[in-house]
């Protein structure tokens, strides 16, 4: 199973070595993912970091982002209570033990840990991390001494840590005596984390389900990201086949009351041991070997998904910081001049909901990409309005731009289709497994014209950028971005015929990135069919 992360050593157990580990040569490799991470942090330095400074984004939302931010490698937040199998995960992922690890069935760790590339072995503690300029936890002062005397950071040469960064979170015990004497708010800090995390881990005990107060308020902490959420079930191999199938009911039944998301969380049935105990059951191992591997493959594709939720980051980070200045800026104008002021401000505190809706009216902006009034209440209110800048077109310009040009050409130049997948495990007498992109005689391959080959993790971003509306896009603002493909205006028009098929002159997100894979057939040099296929239209819609 872990043979994907394996280094490089004598025996079977590492037959895979360098062509199966993340750090491993691909047609998407170090130059790409570089070149997209600079024009990200030229975009953002450029055009959507002054806006922040400007007015005050981060007394309200968070710090300005930082080179180290931006360039930090994937990282991946694991989340459980005590005994789940955390530490014994990351050290089945390195093959070998790290500093500051500590496993036994009592509760070990007791603090954050980001376990991370070195050049040896060492621990950095919180203090000294958040204020180095090379790590990417500037942030992490603002939970003050309490929380940074409970964070720190492990060092140690590893190939899998060459691509990413683990961070193993305090052990989440029941009751509320463990969170009144954390010293920080835990809820928080796991916020804080899960924001800038790319791959989420719920990790539960086939034997222990129960989910505490401080561990439901932690996974309601994680509300925006569900997309990055996986669930494992871990020791699976430690119940037998029937009681597995009764652990999974009522793990899937307990999160359903407290993960509000209409999609099923994907779950990982999986065993990760350093050593594996006497007593395991095998009437599963199959499934659970299967599983685990479907995990590892998953860790293995984040490096490029990550490049991409990056991009996509800074989207929704320049829409956020543009909503913040147009509410500043609107705050500021309704202030009087000469007298008044504090009762002005005191009505315009008390009615900060009304006046939001007024803002969404005059600039025609969607209701979520507002903050949340009351937060956002508690955070003004220690502010003195009249000592706001007045609203600057220049820089909601240059935002604009960064929305409607920049961050889309970005998005323009990942690959579609993902080349990391594994294709050696492909059956080579199998003719459906045909390279989907192969165009014969004009023609590709009824599996290109399947609406799963599509790669929405591209499209998305580009998609979101147009500032959907009830989750459509209008014609006239997805033309510039069809036009920059230098296609001839009647193929694109052939093009948006056959996407929009409602024929409404709009576009939803599954229409977009038809029309994204349609533009992909012609420059394959595919001729486009008359009439849209059935199997490119999602199965909902049909």
């Amino acid at each position: 199973m872990s043979a994907i992360f394996k280094t490089k050593k004598d025996g079977p157990t590492h037959q895979y070595q360098t062509r199966n580990s993340p750090n491993a040569s691909t047609n998407w490799g170090d130059e790409e993912y570089n070149k997209i991470i600079e024009g990200v942090k030229r975009v953002y330095k450029t055009k959507i970091k002054p806006l922040e400074v400007t007015y005050n984004f981060e007394g309200f939302h968070s710090a300005p982002l930082t080179d180290s931010d931006i360039e930090a490698k994937p990282m991946v937040l694991l989340l459980g209570q005590y005994s789940t199998g955390k530490t014994t995960f990351i050290r089945y992922l390195l093959d070998k033990k790290y500093p500051g690890e500590h496993i036994g069935v009592e509760p070990t760790t007791d603090r954050f840990l980001a376990v991370m590339n070195g050049s040896e072995d060492r621990v950095i503690p919180g203090n000294a991390a958040a204020v180095n300029q090379e790590l990417p936890f500037r942030g992490l002062n603002h939970f003050g001494q309490a929380f940074l005397s409970r964070f720190q950071v492990s060092q140690t040469p590893s190939p899998v840590l060459e691509n990413m960064t683990i961070i193993d979170t305090p052990g989440i015990l029941a009751g509320d005596k463990q969170r009144i004497e954390r010293g920080y708010d835990f809820t928080q800090v796991t916020e804080w984390f899960a924001q800038r995390s790319d791959l989420i881990l719920l990790m539960f005990d086939s034997y222990k389900l129960d989910i505490s107060n401080e561990f439901k308020m932690a996974i309601h902490s994680l509300r925006g990201q569900e997309e990055k959420i996986r669930v494992v079930l871990n020791k699976s191999d430690m119940v037998s086949q029937q009681q597995l199938m009764r652990v999974y009911g009522a793990m899937m039944w307990s999160l359903g009351k407290v993960v509000q998301t209409p999609e099923v969380m994907r779950v990982y049935l999986s065993s990760f041991w350093t050593e594996k105990p006497p007593n395991c059951f095998e009437d599963c191992r199959e499934l659970i070997e299967a599983e685990s591997k479907d995990l590892l493959m998953d860790l293995k594709q984040l490096r490029r998904n990550a490049a991409i939720r990056k991009v996509n980051e800074i989207v929704k980070r320049a829409r956020l910081a543009r909503v913040h200045a147009l509410i500043i800026g609107h705050l500021k104008k309704e202030m009087p001049s000469m007298f008044g002021k504090k009762k002005k401000q005191g009505k315009l505190l008390e009615h900060l909901d009304q006046e939001f809706i007024k803002i969404q009216n005059k600039y025609h902006l969607p209701a979520g990409d507002f903050p949340n009034p009351e937060r956002f209440k508690q955070n003004l209110a220690l502010y003195d309005m009249d000592k706001f800048k007045s609203l600057k077109e220049e820089l909601l310009e240059r935002v604009d731009e960064a929305l409607a040009v920049d961050l889309p050409r970005l998005i323009s130049q990942f690959p579609t289709g993902n080349p990391e997948l594994e294709k050696s495990q492909l059956n080579p007498f199998d003719m459906s497994q045909s390279n989907p992109e192969e165009v014969v005689n004009g023609q590709l391959p009824p599996s290109f014209w399947e609406y799963s080959n599509l790669d929405k993790n591209s499209y998305m971003p580009t998609f979101q950028s147009l500032r959907p509306r009830d989750g459509m896009v209008s014609g006239a603002s997805v033309k510039p971005i069809l036009m920059e493909t230098g296609l001839s205006n009647a193929v694109l028009a052939e093009i948006w015929r056959l996407a929009d098929w409602d024929n409404d002159g709009y576009m939803d997100a599954d229409q977009f990135g038809v029309a994204m894979h349609l533009i992909k057939a012609v420059q394959l040099g595919a001729q486009l069919p008359t009439k849209l296929p059935p199997s490119l239209m999602p199965t909902h819609k049909i």
